[in-house]
């Protein structure tokens, strides 16, 4: 995955990491043809923060959905919120099928 900077953009540098030569030797294992270990630290770390970004969402709807509750008193039974989870599963797989 490489990107293409902007003359105009500025880059800012990730602090080097200390790792046993295990699992540096691990890493190099695991890197694809044409693969550089920039490469695959830039889309490790990207994916780390998207993932963090989707943690914080999650948690921030859940005491949003919480407080609703205590104010409300009205929740949502829990056969209803499997249902339709199961639902968005199954239209997933069958598109992933295709």
């Amino acid at each position: 995955m490489h990107l293409h900077y902007d003359r105009q953009m500025k880059t800012a540098v990730i602090p080097q990491v200390r790792v046993e030569p295990a699992l540096r030797a691990d890493l190099d294992s695991v890197l694809l043809p044409g693969e550089t270990l920039t490469d695959f630290v830039e889309a490790s770390v990207r994916r780390a923060v998207e993932f963090r970004r989707v943690q914080t969402d999650f948690a921030a709807r859940c005491d949003a959905s919480l407080a609703e509750y205590e104010r409300t008193g009205i929740a949502i039974p829990s056969d209803v919120v499997l249902s339709k989870l199961e639902a968005k599963i199954a239209a997933r797989v069958r598109q992933l099928r295709k």
